[in-house]
């Protein structure tokens, strides 16, 4: 009596498991490596917002002084 197995797959287990760890690696890779652009551009983006706050007080000739509103 021969046993039905299903030794078929079993050849094609690495290949999956590769697979899977390729798209899990691409989409973790995707994440840090948006994070670290989304970090290093905003700090340009803040550096130049202050620039142009600095640049809107002198053009403008009358300082403000920051108040809290209650």
């Amino acid at each position: 009596m021969k046993p039905k197995t299903l030794s078929a797959i079993g050849g094609w287990q690495s290949f999956f498991f590769c697979v899977g760890m390729y798209f899990v690696a691409l989409i973790f890779s995707i994440f840090i490596c948006s994070s670290i652009f989304y970090a290093v551009n905003a700090k340009a983006a803040s550096a130049k917002s202050n620039e142009t706050e600095k640049a809107s007080v002198t053009s403008s000739g009358k300082q403000e002084l920051a108040s809290v509103a209650h």
